[in-house]
């Protein structure tokens, strides 16, 4: 198995585990080669008979601060066809086989939240904060989260992230389920290590078997909800509203909405 996807993506095997590093710090912005890479390394592990679990961790600041719209030459921020083919590596993303534990610390945010939930299970530290922003961007949210927060929180819970664009910290994120474990930041990677490690000592065509059995037609649903997502996201990217939510966030305060 290769040890390097691209310039940012990483993968390492400690015994069953595999350890795939984000590296586009310091806040891990998606992009598309970026999603591509990291999908073409978690594809590369489902092939490793010695992997057995993923940790998914990420170095910098953030876990991932979603898409960087600010960025003009960006292919996400830079029009909807960057943004369909990101969704496309969220589809292969969803369709991996190998267990994954994500360690968030910093931001999640948009389609980094998106991505944080691809994992089955996510180690933070209280320093984690998680974020559907869209509505501040005068956006509609993508990457799959309209489909996989309300499966993780409910639908309460999703609806008052979505609908407000509030962060949630680590410790709210684990009473609502959001998280499976807080952990100090020095302690965060070792702690997704031991439950990716605990994952891994059982066995191995068992656990891909029930995982399967879990997660029937997550991949298939993703695809159906990212392709409204993306026919909803079309429309508002042309709204004055659109213009004014990726100033104002960039700035730092609340957009001046219009409502067209």
């Amino acid at each position: 198995m290769k040890s390097n996807f691209g310039d940012h993506v990483s993968v390492a095997l400690d015994g069953n585990v595999a350890v795939v590093t984000l590296n586009r710090p310091p806040h891990n912005f998606v992009s598309v080669e970026f999603m591509r890479d990291l999908a073409d390394a978690c594809d590369a592990v489902d092939a490793e008979p010695a992997a057995r679990a993923i940790v998914m961790q990420s170095e910098g600041k953030s876990f991932s601060a979603g898409a960087d719209f600010a960025s003009p030459t960006d292919r996400v921020s830079s029009g909807m066809e960057g943004i369909n083919d990101l969704y496309i590596e969220a589809v292969r993303l969803f369709s991996v086989e190998t267990p994954i534990v994500a360690a968030v610390q910093g931001a999640a945010i948009g389609a980094g939240l998106g991505l944080a939930l691809v994992a089955d299970f996510r180690v933070v530290s209280p320093e984690a904060r998680f974020g559907a922003n869209f509505v501040k961007l005068g956006f509609h949210p993508g990457f799959g989260i309209t489909y996989t927060l309300p499966r993780i929180v409910g639908e309460q819970h999703a609806s008052l992230m979505m609908l407000t664009g509030r962060r949630i910290k680590g410790d709210e994120a684990l009473a609502w389920g959001l998280a499976d474990e807080l952990v100090p930041a020095e302690d965060l990677r070792a702690a997704a290590l031991r439950l990716a490690a605990e994952i891994a000592e059982n066995a191995p065509l068992a656990v891909v078997s029930t995982r399967k059995t879990l997660r029937e037609g997550l991949a298939q649903a993703i695809k159906a909800r990212t392709d409204i997502e993306h026919r909803e996201q079309t429309w508002l990217r042309a709204t004055e509203d659109f213009k004014e939510g990726v100033k104002s966030v960039a700035e730092r305060r609340p957009g001046a909405f219009v409502g067209r």
